[in-house]
């Protein structure tokens, strides 16, 4: 009689593992995704939002600051995070280096200069403000950005 020898590792087994392993893992990530947005709330700060906020942030896009300085992350890294410049610098900094700008110093990377009214000006630094009022886990990692 020919016995046939098992390998001990058939199709089968190796299906139900890519299976079981799938599903397993697609719990997993359903259960990450319910936890995000469970906490999202929580730590958007939204109910902090303003006209001011509203209106600075429409200055901060229409004006790309993103295309150089990153927020809480994301953007360009040409020039400082300024997800946390407003606990780093306080407001009167902020209006005050927006307004001298560019300063003409050799070597030194250089803002434009936007010709911010006083409202407009107020109006970025609050959403800078509301910015910093995000509970970003301690993000970004330094004071300094």
């Amino acid at each position: 009689m020919n016995q046939v020898k098992s390998s001990g590792f058939t199709k089968q087994m190796a299906r139900n593992m890519f299976y079981g392993g799938s599903v397993f893992f697609i719990l997993v990530f359903a259960g990450l995704i319910w936890d995000s947005e469970r906490r999202i709330p929580a730590r958007s700060n939204a109910e902090a939002i303003t006209p001011a906020v509203i209106n600075g942030k429409k200055l901060w896009e229409t004006r790309n600051c993103i295309g150089c300085h990153t927020l809480l992350g994301e953007g360009a890294y040409f020039a400082p995070e300024l997800g946390n410049v407003y606990a780093r610098r306080g407001p009167d900094f902020i209006k005050t280096w927006m307004k001298i700008q560019p300063t003409h110093v050799e070597g030194r990377r250089q803002m434009p200069q936007f010709n911010f009214s006083e409202q407009q000006l107020d109006d970025l630094v609050e959403f800078l403000r509301w910015t910093g009022g995000i509970n970003t886990e301690k993000w970004p990692p330094n004071i300094e950005g």
